[in-house]
């Protein structure tokens, strides 16, 4: 990477240059005192990003892996899964999956559900558990988890919460918002290369997870609560990620939340009034309900989302096409991580000059 500001994919996000270089560092023991003495550091670091006082897992994986653990460690009884685009889609095939029963209240890709409509389902019968996913990457579309919280324990429902990427650009409150497990993954909003994902359970859930039978072994919740707790990992690490990790959390807890969160909504302010200040452009998400680190672009008939990322790879930025069923009609920008408002605006200069070309042709 020659140029910080030319990756606006949403997710992997750009890296700078310094995590990278950080993850040369020399091999160490994941069984001694320099290894508990990192973890210990990445603790410290992470808990304020989940906004948790709870041990904080970290396992060498995507955050599907962390889905997987979710479900697998959660209560027995049917699943209500919220879906809204190919990623909650995704959480509840990794329940059905693990031969959980699956029931799937489905809405709109671009939309959020209607709360009365989940209270609603959880009202027609017992649920274990609702899987939701905070910021759907597919779509751009940002959930209220803290209110779908108060919902899904008013029914005695835990709520499980994929917030890969949502969490460290988007408001999550994993203590006040009860949430009983939420997930992320390394290579979104924190900004480093893929390969780590990270887990957040209540007490609540690690208590009922000791009951569960066939829980696996590489995401039982038990096994990593208990060696988190002495600074550990029940596997082998993926070492030099951590080390990526050690150099970015100091960063981000310098900035602060509360000045991250404000930074990512601001990028995200400049997208949409770009988007929708050009002719035949405009934001897939509902208004209100919209990623501060995602955006996806509905564009005028004619331009295809693969075309608008060619033209703009043309121009030395990365972007990224629409996902699943919306590949045609959309292109993405991930704001996230790492990236300012100047770089946003160079995103957005070279987005708009592939358009105008596109437009001519």
């Amino acid at each position: 990477m020659t140029d910080f500001g030319t990756f606006f994919l949403p997710g992997p996000t750009e890296v700078r240059a310094e995590v990278l270089a950080a993850m040369s560092g020399a091999m160490i023991s994941h069984r001694g005192p320099a290894f508990d003495a990192l973890f210990a550091r990445l603790q410290h670091g992470l808990k304020p990003v989940f906004r948790t006082a709870r041990p904080v897992y970290v396992t060498a994986s995507s955050g599907t892996g962390m889905m997987e653990a979710a479900i697998r460690n959660a209560p027995a009884g049917p699943i209500l899964c919220l879906v809204n685009g190919a990623f909650s889609e995704r959480f509840a095939n990794v329940a059905r999956a693990c031969d959980r029963e699956v029931r799937v209240l489905e809405t709109p890709m671009g939309t959020v559900h209607d709360h009365a409509v989940v209270d609603q389902a959880l009202a027609s019968g017992w649920f274990a558990a609702i899987t939701a996913t905070h910021s759907e990457t597919s779509t751009g579309a940002l959930a209220d988890v803290a209110a779908l919280a108060k919902i899904a324990h008013a029914h005695g429902t835990m709520i499980l919460v994929d917030s890969v990427s949502g969490l460290a650009g988007a408001p999550v409150e994993t203590d006040a918002w009860q949430l009983d497990f939420v997930l992320t993954g390394s290579q979104k909003a924190l900004a480093i290369p893929p390969g780590l994902a990270f887990g957040v359970a209540s007490e609540a859930y690690v208590l009922q997870a000791e009951t569960v039978p066939a829980r696996g072994r590489y995401f039982d919740v038990v096994e990593l609560e208990e060696f988190t707790l002495k600074n550990s990992t029940p596997a082998t690490p993926a070492l030099s990620l951590l080390y990526a990790l050690d150099v970015q959390l100091p960063s981000i807890v310098a900035e602060g939340m509360e000045a991250r969160w404000a930074r990512h909504e601001a990028m995200r302010v400049l997208t949409e009034q770009w988007a929708e200040g050009r002719p035949g452009t405009g934001v897939l998400a509902t208004k209100g309900s919209r990623s501060p680190t995602v955006s996806v672009i509905t564009l005028p008939d004619g331009i295809s989302g693969d075309d608008v990322v060619r033209a703009v790879a043309e121009r030395g930025i990365t972007v990224g096409g629409g996902y699943g069923a919306l590949r045609e009609r959309t292109f993405r920008i991930g704001h996230m991580g790492d990236h300012t408002l100047g770089t946003i605006q160079r995103c957005l200069d070279a987005c708009g000059s592939a358009l105008d070309a596109l437009s001519r042709t």
